[in-house]
């Protein structure tokens, strides 16, 4: 689903008007941010829960993604980049190859903080933003979207890096020496997600692997049936070069799964 201003966001760089926000999303933002950060703690990856200080966020106010972006830059090289909502493959991976993160800047409303169809700013920023503070998971989401970039206008190689993309950056777990942990943002910023991931016995955790991950189909509409399980940022950042020869292997033998 694309929002109508997307041409008009490709042709005039959008900004975060900050002075619209409302007292109603500054409430919305408080309510979302003390909820996750009491549910959270021993739960979320380390390096999360030290980005949340990092890039400086707190329940009392939205951030500022010119103040975000001063810290990200110095850090990463990454920084926001306001988007009007979804918007088309093409203009996502470009933006990102290029270490510009395309982050909403509406939040949901009251009615909605269990439940939102398409991602708001609380996904893009919460969810997000403290991770990429790590290099290796930001030089890992760098190279994956450099890959569809140059891939775009091959269905499959696209369809390989969204399912990496989802399993990993969205709904990713990690072992930490403390035990299992969340680092993708689709459960970070997830209530009934977060101890859904870790504790319940319906969902299959797997060993990471860009293999079976390209041949697995990813769910939108409720929670994941599997999860694939890392062992360090740097596995992330490593397995490109073994996701571009899985891709060109496929295309090769044209074996290119549902």
């Amino acid at each position: 689903m694309y929002r109508p201003s997307t041409q008009q966001f490709k042709d005039s760089p959008m900004h975060q008007e900050y002075e619209k926000y409302t007292p109603e999303d500054f409430l919305v933002w408080k309510l979302l941010f003390e909820r996750q950060m009491r549910n959270l703690p021993g739960k979320a990856t380390e390096d999360y829960l030290k980005g949340i200080d990092i890039v400086k966020f707190r329940a009392d106010a939205i951030p500022k993604f010119e103040e975000v972006n001063a810290i990200l830059k110095n850090l990463t090289g990454w920084q926001l980049y306001v988007v009007p909502g979804l918007i088309p493959d093409k203009e996502f991976f470009e933006a990102m190859q290029g270490r510009n993160f395309c982050a909403t800047t509406w939040l949901r409303k009251m009615e909605e903080l269990d439940y939102l169809e398409e991602p708001d700013m609380f996904h893009d920023v919460f969810g997000h933003v403290p991770l990429l503070t790590n290099p290796d998971l930001c030089d890992f989401l760098a190279d994956l979207c450099r890959i569809a970039y140059i891939g775009i206008d091959n269905p499959y190689i696209v369809q390989c890096v969204a399912r990496v993309y989802w399993f990993t950056v969205e709904f990713g777990l990690i072992q930490e020496p403390q035990g299992l942990r969340i680092y993708g943002a689709g459960i970070l910023s997830s209530k009934g997600e977060t101890d859904y991931s870790l504790y319940n016995s319906t969902p299959q955790r797997l060993p990471f692997d860009v293999e079976t991950i390209i041949n697995t189909p990813y769910i939108k509409d409720k929670y994941q049936e599997k999860y694939f399980v890392i062992e360090s940022y740097e596995q992330l950042k490593k397995c490109i070069p073994d996701l571009e020869r899985a891709i060109k292997r496929n295309l090769e033998k044209q074996t290119i799964p549902a």
